[in-house]
């Protein structure tokens, strides 16, 4: 499993060996891709024939040399029936060849296209902790470049082991019966070739893998600039960005480089041995020419065969170096796979209709992130049905965690969380989540329409809740001015859209989902105060019947709870409504509001 250093970098994947335990873990996949064997078998069967098909070619080739040299042969009588049977030996190689690729092409698109959607089951499954230790580009590179990788091999390179392996042992046979001799004296520099192949492979491995993990921390580098364009433009850091990006290329081409400078090599020595092995057999076979123990056709067949076995050889440590990245790839991909999800199945299957009573019982809590800090401090308290509560506080007392915590994003470390007196674990996930809606202080909005993104809490609400929600909302008001309506585009994450609107399209679409618990985090503290008043009235709406729980820095937003808990340090310090803790001499919340007006 990946590992992420202090800077938020990816350390380099260690080099997997193509042992029998990394092969079982490649092949686990094969689960994914059985619907799909069909295809895969009928690339094989006709990646097959086109093997048996190129090795009848340098045969045939052969007879043709010894016809026009005027040796006798058993089945064919003239050149012109040679030069035919090579005719229709090419010609049905190339519709061997053409229906292999095809063949694969369905395998391997369709295979690829299942895991990626496996893959992204999962993580929609995944729980948060998995998310608060990877970043967001390296979980798109898994269900990207790692599966681009298996694909290549499932369909390129598995098909390319399967076809120089039969090249390489049916050559073998027919060389062996066409010259025994000849064949012993070829095989004598074999080990040379695979002891080399060996070598430079594990360089070439290595130096693969190392450009590929530097090109992922450039692409990261990428994502993160576009993903704050904005506030890399607002600190005018456009020159340290693209220096910055230009530092990671800068190593991607180094790697690159040494892997092209030890590739060439091994291409450089492959041709060197595979050439010089041909020159040694050329002498040795003319040598058995004039000894009349083979005929000058037979040596030239048995050089071509020399020339694709050779070619097999050679790659076949190519494609033993893209096994060993499948496998790299396949681990990681598996690691996502495998991963434990959320607990969905509970004792309450069915939420029902809740009343909102929320009881937090001796909660303790510290992030998996930073197991060394209590961030919650047996905390208790209770929330009746349709009570509004407020829960502020000093930033970093745990009033965000409280929330986390309450749509079991988080499990506790001690003590129990229960909706209407039943512990929330015991509910089913995706029901419980159901009955809550929430409205964050940053609304994270999808690319779509206005349509879109409101009938995302209710998916397959119709025209006429879509429209309530957003009346209800104050969101029709400006909706209503666009040119386009309710389909008008927002942009990514919302950019074309002001603060306030965007704030207002959030609580509409909590509104559609109708929830039994509201929750509020921060939802006013970044708008100015036209918008302010606006949400304001629309929250004031959404917060009619429903036992609601908020977090507001701006305490002129929380005066009319029924209940203040002030958290600090991950504990409750005072309780009470906002003229209850006004009141107090010396408490913290009479501090907070004595300290916000002097900032007013």
């Amino acid at each position: 499993m990946s590992r992420r250093n202090n800077a938020g970098d990816q350390e380099p994947q260690e080099k997997k060996k193509l042992d029998r335990k990394n092969l079982v873990k490649l092949l686990s996949l094969f689960s994914f891709i059985r619907p799909y064997r069909k295809y895969f078998i009928a690339g094989l069967v006709f990646l097959i024939l086109s093997s048996f098909s190129t090795m009848a070619f340098p045969v045939l080739a052969g007879k043709l040399f010894d016809i026009a040299t005027g040796k006798p042969d058993s089945i064919f009588k003239s050149i012109d029936q040679v030069a035919l049977a090579l005719g229709a030996i090419l010609l049905v190689q190339s519709g061997f060849s053409y229906s292999r690729v095809y063949f694969f092409a369905q395998f391997s698109e369709r295979a690829m296209a299942n895991i990626r959607a496996t893959i992204h089951h999962k993580l929609m499954q995944l729980p948060v902790p998995f998310f608060d230790t990877r970043r967001v580009g390296e979980l798109i590179s898994r269900i990207t470049s790692d599966v681009s990788l298996l694909q290549d091999t499932f369909s390129i390179s598995l098909g390319e082991l399967v076809r120089q392996v039969i090249n390489l042992v049916l050559g073998l046979i027919i060389i062996l019966v066409l010259a025994p001799k000849l064949t012993l004296f070829m095989l004598s520099v074999f080990p040379v070739l695979v002891i080399g192949a060996m070598i430079f492979g594990r360089f070439i491995r290595r130096i693969s893998k190392s450009t590929q993990d530097e090109l992922a921390q450039a692409n990261v580098v990428v994502e993160e600039t576009l993903q704050s364009v904005q506030m890399v433009k607002a600190y005018t850091n456009e020159a340290y960005e693209n220096n910055r990006y230009k530092s990671r290329l800068e190593n991607v081409v180094n790697f690159a480089l040494k892997a092209a400078r030890y590739r060439g090599a091994f291409i450089s020595f492959i041709i060197f041995a595979l050439f010089g092995g041909i020159v040694a057999v050329m002498w040795y076979g003319a040598t058995l020419v004039q000894q009349d123990i083979m005929s000058t056709g037979e040596l030239l067949s048995f050089v071509f065969l020399t020339v694709f076995i050779g070619g097999s050889i050679g790659g076949l440590g190519d494609l033993y170096g893209q096994l060993q990245r499948a496998i790299g790839a396949s681990e990681r991909v598996l690691e996502i796979l495998n991963a434990e999800g959320e607990p969905t199945e509970g004792v309450q299957s069915e939420t029902g209709s809740l009343t909102g009573q929320i009881a937090f019982v001796g909660v303790k809590f510290r992030y998996p992130t930073r197991p060394e800090e209590l961030v919650i401090k047996d905390l208790s308290f209770t929330i009746n049905p349709g009570e509004k509560v407020a829960l502020v506080g000093p930033s970093g007392a745990g009033k965000s965690t409280i929330l986390q915590l309450l749509l079991r994003y988080y499990t506790p470390e001690e003590g129990q969380i229960s909706i209407d007196g039943i512990p929330a674990s015991d509910y089913n996930l995706k029901h419980y989540r159901q009955k809550i809606g929430i409205v964050p202080q940053e609304v994270i909005l999808f690319g779509g329409s206005i349509r879109e993104n409101i009938a995302y809490g209710k998916p397959g609400a119709s025209e006429e809740e879509i429209l309530l929600a957003a009346e209800k909302a104050n969101a029709l008001e400006f909706i209503n001015t666009f040119k386009d309506g309710l389909d008008t585009l927002v942009g990514e994450r919302g950019i074309k859209l002001s603060g306030g609107q965007r704030q207002r399209i959030a609580i509409a679409r909590a509104i559609l989902k109708d929830p039994a618990i509201l929750v509020l985090d921060e939802a006013t503290s970044a708008l100015d105060t036209a918008s302010e008043n606006l949400v304001q009235e629309a929250l004031e709406e959404l917060m009619k019947g429903r036992t609601t729980i908020m977090i507001a820095h701006r305490l002129s937003t929380v005066r009319n709870a029924d209940r203040i808990l002030v958290i600090q340090e991950g504990a409750i310090i005072e309780s009470g409504t906002h003229e209850e803790l006004s009141a107090l001499e010396d408490g913290t919340y009479r501090n907070l509001l004595r300290l916000q007006f002097q900032l007013v």
